[in-house]
């Protein structure tokens, strides 16, 4: 009989936007269970877990890939989840570690997936969509979804913003695709010059959105005062900043860019991703490809949170989960304090759990107590009950399907 609880051991990215070495909780989580010292020199920008085939997770006690492990034993998923995806898992959970902004990026849908997808499999390797949700593990500053409408028009009524925008009567959606086109359009000098003719105006003239001028100054330290993304985020974009257990959803074909914090991320399973800014020239996507895939979801910063709420499959009620409006996945964050103890009833679908703070037990039924610590990663096959137990306090995170 195979195994239907086993620790992973996951893979980690180092892109130059992650945070430096035992900053980053990517690299404190990772560096528990891979037994890894930290390089206090590089970024550690993510931790992936599961079976994406560029960073997939392998058992710890084996070293198996974790998606052979499930081909080999397909019931571990369950059948709901296998008739329509396969022996596998259909979301990919990470932690991300971030100081700098991520690039303005918006990750397509279904049909423009597949369109790309066979343009050029190399680029879009994906024939899925990536509607995802983020979570705040710390301080999360982030940019999502689009201000009002109202808020953009008056904006633009300023004198340096009025060129971008098109002669028509109506400010409406499509307004905003052509505004959005023009901004990530301008030549560099462009950019520069408006972001400082704005940094020049008195506060007041911005409205309710008075942190304009002091973050194109912060961004342009980041990037380049000649970014495009300077200013399509600033000024078209929520800036929000959500404390630990806020979360966000964000469906594919919506624009973001997170900015500074760490997160627990959970995503459909793809990697497509069309970039415009806050990133080098080169690695930039086309502008009329990102302004054809534009949706207008959400439309304020309201309408881009997720709800956390008590979930039934914590029996003790300590589990509160965030399910976003997709088939492909949910998220549980069980949070117990010293002494506590809760019960996850079995799930009908895969799952993968990390402890992202303190230590414990998981026992398995007809099975050992499995001990947990800060950065175990697990993967749990569909059907099996979880008891946890702590002394001194646990929080977990474990995405899931069914």
């Amino acid at each position: 009989m195979p195994d239907a609880v086993v620790q992973l051991r996951c893979g980690v990215k180092n892109d130059e936007w992650g945070k430096k070495g035992k900053e980053s909780m990517v690299a404190q989580l990772w560096s528990k269970t891979n037994n890894q010292s930290i390089d206090d020199n590089k970024q550690y920008s993510e931790m992936w877990m599961g079976t994406y085939p560029s960073n997939p997770s392998y058992l710890l006690s084996t070293g198996e890939h974790l998606g052979e492990y499930l081909k080999k034993n397909p019931q571990l998923v369950g059948k709901s989840v296998h008739d329509r995806w396969g022996a596998e898992i259909p979301f990919l959970p990470k932690i991300l570690s971030f100081s700098k902004a991520l690039p303005l990026q918006i990750h397509p849908d279904l049909k423009l997936a597949e369109k790309l997808h066979k343009q050029d499999p190399k680029k879009f390797g994906d024939t899925m969509h990536k509607p995802e949700i983020a979570i705040a593990l710390s301080k999360f500053e982030l940019f999502a979804g689009w201000k009002p409408l109202s808020d953009i028009e008056a904006l633009f009524k300023l004198n340096h913003l009025a060129k971008f925008v098109p002669k028509s009567g109506q400010f409406n959606d499509e307004t905003l695709r052509q505004v959005c086109k023009a901004l990530l359009s301008a030549p560099a000098e462009e950019v520069a010059q408006t972001a400082k003719d704005l940094q020049g105006l008195p506060e007041s003239q911005f409205g309710p959105h008075s942190y304009i001028p002091s973050l194109l100054g912060r961004l342009a330290k980041q990037y380049g005062e000649g970014d495009n993304g300077n200013l399509v985020a600033t000024l078209l974009m929520n800036y929000m900043t959500l404390g630990p257990g806020d979360s966000v959803f964000v469906p594919a074909d919506s624009i973001h860019a997170y900015l500074e914090g760490d997160i627990v991320e959970c995503m459909a399973r793809s990697d497509n991703v069309i970039n415009t800014g806050f990133c080098p020239a080169a690695d930039r996507d086309s502008v009329e490809l990102f302004g054809e895939a534009l949706t207008f979801e959400p439309h304020s910063s309201k309408d881009a949170l997720l709800p956390r709420r008590k979930s039934d499959k914590g029996l003790q009620g300590k589990t509160d989960v965030y399910a976003p409006p997709i088939s492909e996945f949910s998220v549980l964050c069980t949070t117990l304090g010293a002494g506590e103890k809760e019960t996850h009833k079995a799930i009908l679908g895969p799952s993968l759990m990390i402890v992202t703070k303190g230590s414990g037990r998981m026992n398995i039924p007809g099975d050992t107590a499995v001990e947990l610590k800060e950065g175990y990663v697990f993967f749990v096959g569909q059907g099996v009950a979880l008891d946890f137990a702590t002394e001194k306090g646990l929080a977990v995170y474990r995405a899931y399907a069914e």
